[in-house]
């Protein structure tokens, strides 16, 4: 399976100069926990970094920074990312070795195309996992359907 098969377009981004309350504030409206932050300028869809709900937690208030503060202060810079090309199993390795939930997904060109988040696999599991359940549950209505029954009496 490609990760162009299940990440999503949708990508909430935010500039470098975003407030962390702001920050928090779109996320609780977008019902994310992380925000792709992107440059002001033309360079919009060039992801910088990431923030995440657990770093506004543990970077900032943990430390006590202000909520005027600006996302670039906490946000990740390392951005995890993918191709939207590359194998499930390539984003998951990557997943596991950098210790995050979410990757950037890029196109070639390096534009962001959007967002893998492990919720995005979860629910295509889920799915295939289901498609499974389903066939042996058919497998085993076709074998009863089969087998001959006795006579009455």
């Amino acid at each position: 399976m490609l990760v162009n098969e299940i990440f999503t377009t949708a990508v909430v981004r935010v500039g470098r100069s975003t407030t962390l309350q702001d920050a928090a504030k779109l996320m609780r409206r977008q019902h994310v926990g992380a925000l792709v932050v992107t440059d002001e300028g033309l360079e919009r869809d060039r992801p910088l970094g990431i923030v995440t709900d657990r770093d506004i937690v543990i970077k900032a208030v943990a430390e006590g920074l202000s909520a005027q503060a600006a996302v670039e202060k906490i946000m990740t810079q390392a951005l995890a990312t993918v191709l939207r090309t590359d194998t499930l199993a390539q984003a998951l390795d990557l997943m596991r070795t950098r210790g995050v939930r979410r990757l950037a997904v890029a196109e070639a060109n390096g534009e962001l195309a959007g967002i893998l988040s492990l919720d995005d696999v979860v629910d295509r599991l889920a799915i295939e996992v289901g498609a499974l359940h389903g066939i042996l549950g058919n497998e085993l209505t076709r074998e009863i359907a089969q087998v001959p029954q006795p006579a009455p009496g």
